[in-house]
């Protein structure tokens, strides 16, 4: 696949579609590997940490998930397809695996919220087989992989755990985990619950996603800031030059 590098982060040039089949070409395969969905606010984080960007750049598929990305991806003149929410991706790639009776674990967000998206999930997608679920909130590690080992693995696990959390326990655990494919998710349990609402069509339609989160919830204001923050040094590496890979 064609690669789009923003700023030291190294993103799939992709449609949602393209990633999906991808994904599925490699839970078939029983390739090991993992997806990341950066937003500007992850892709900020990366570009101070270079430990944490190469966890990313390592990512079986590097989704670009805000539309901070693809503002960035114009300022600085480099290609991408289009956003690929990993909210999307996750609800395409459920669809595919229903149809040919994957398994799937859910791992995150708060007691009880893996549980009833659990639920809606399997009403969802029938054919679709949840073999098991754990909440986020577990001391080491340890405690989650065993979950997961105790209901004999899964093609695709779902860990929602937040940046950089998730991407440091998939990339950190991923020879070892029961799975095929681990996909980092954020909030999103919280919205397959039910428990939070995506932003309606409108917002989404028109790529303000993150501003139906800001009204709903005021005190992100402070992660917010990454993304104008994040596309000034797109746009000082655009005029001034500057490290770009």
């Amino acid at each position: 696949m064609k690669t789009a590098n923003i700023l030291g982060v190294t993103f799939d040039n992709v449609t949602l579609k393209d990633a999906v089949d991808a994904a599925m070409e490699q839970i078939r395969a029983g390739k090991k590997g993992y997806v990341v969905t950066p937003n500007p606010e992850i892709a900020y984080t990366a570009l101070q940490d270079p430990v944490y960007r190469d966890i990313i750049n390592r990512a079986a598929l590097v989704l670009p998930d805000g539309i901070g990305i693809i503002y960035a991806a114009r300022i600085l003149g480099v290609p991408l397809s289009g956003r690929v929410p990993g909210i999307d991706f996750a609800d395409a790639l459920m669809y595919r695996m229903s149809q040919e009776g994957m398994r799937l674990f859910l791992l995150g967000a708060k007691p009880g919220i893996a549980e009833k998206a659990a639920e809606n999930l399997k009403k969802k997608y029938p054919g679709l087989v949840i073999a098991g679920t754990r909440d986020g909130y577990f001391q080491e590690d340890q405690q989650a992989l065993d979950a997961i080992h105790d209901v004999g693995g899964a093609d695709v696990l779902f860990v929602c755990l937040g940046a950089p959390k998730q991407e440091r326990f998939m990339a950190g655990h991923m020879e070892e985990l029961p799975v095929t494919l681990s996909c980092g998710l954020g909030g999103s349990l919280d919205i397959f619950a039910g428990t939070v609402q995506r932003a309606p069509e409108l917002f989404r339609r028109l790529n303000l996603e993150w501003l139906y989160r800001l009204l709903k919830q005021p005190s992100r204001i402070g992660r917010m800031m990454k993304l104008p923050l994040f596309l000034l040094i797109a746009l000082k590496t655009k005029l001034f030059g500057g490290k770009k890979a």
